[in-house]
């Protein structure tokens, strides 16, 4: 496949997977979420790689979710909002080896999900956390809600969906989403140490203990599914293209006039 939203790398054993929409902080549209898919299903299951790292162009932002400039409440690729997401949380779930985040920037809303379904998060000092879905007419209801309250507790996970706030890299690493937080200048040199660590143990010990960690949290993807067809009928309605409405129009929403 050849890539237009993401760059890819092999390093000693490592898959560097960077999604290459700067202009749009790292939003992803359908393609981005195709490519993703495919470069961590080809990297996961070659048996050279040892570890992905999942990360965005520049220093501005890791991901900000979905492009809002890319659809009319509906998206227009595959999967149940028109974005292969399920999909892509599966792959990363799936692949046998420890898929590592590196947050440079912004990891917003689908960003936010995404660090928090990779095995391991390590986080610049500016990173910025937090979820914008009921901002912007939008939810991820499974392992973004789910998955993040097992990392960070029901009732934090319950403020960081109800409230959309933004928190800092030490603030998400004390609420136990992100593993490491490191000065700016050491983000690179932070993850490839994790790397060496990793690669340098059994690679089986290393699958089984992600299936075995998995497997208990393996009912949130029936949850995903479901929940997901229940986001695209609710992307049809005037309440939720209010919130894409408001924000390309850069003025506030009013959701409950639409409801």
């Amino acid at each position: 496949m050849k890539y237009t939203d993401i760059l890819y790398e092999e390093r000693d054993h490592v898959a560097y997977i960077t999604i290459n929409r700067p202009e749009k902080l790292n939003a992803f549209r359908p393609q981005t979420v195709d490519e993703l898919i495919e470069a961590i299903k080809s990297s996961g299951w070659n048996r050279d790689i040892g570890v992905i790292v999942l990360t965005g162009v520049g220093n501005r932002a890791f991901c900000t979710g979905g492009d809002q400039s890319d659809h009319d409440g509906q998206y227009s690729g595959r999967g149940s909002v028109g974005l292969a997401i399920e999909e892509l949380q599966g792959t990363i779930r799936d692949v046998p080896v420890p898929v590592v985040a590196r947050v440079n920037g912004y990891a917003i809303g689908g960003g936010n999900v995404l660090a928090t379904l990779c095995d391991l998060t390590i986080a610049a000092e500016s990173a910025q956390f937090g979820q914008v879905g009921p901002k912007m007419g939008s939810v991820d209801p499974g392992f973004g809600t789910a998955l993040l309250a097992r990392c960070v507790g029901e009732k934090k996970a319950r403020e960081i969906w109800y409230l959309c706030r933004r928190y800092t890299a030490q603030e998400a690493c004390e609420m136990g989403l992100v593993n490491k937080v490191v000065p700016d200048a050491e983000l690179d040199a932070e993850v490839e140490k994790w790397c060496r660590e990793i690669v340098e143990k059994s690679p089986t010990a290393i699958t089984l203990a992600k299936r075995s960690f998995n497997l208990d949290t393996e009912n949130i993807r029936g949850i995903s599914m479901l929940g997901m067809q229940a986001v695209s009928l609710y992307y049809d309605t005037e309440e939720s293209r209010e919130g894409v409405d408001a924000f390309m129009n850069k003025r506030k929403a009013d959701f409950r006039s639409k409801r």
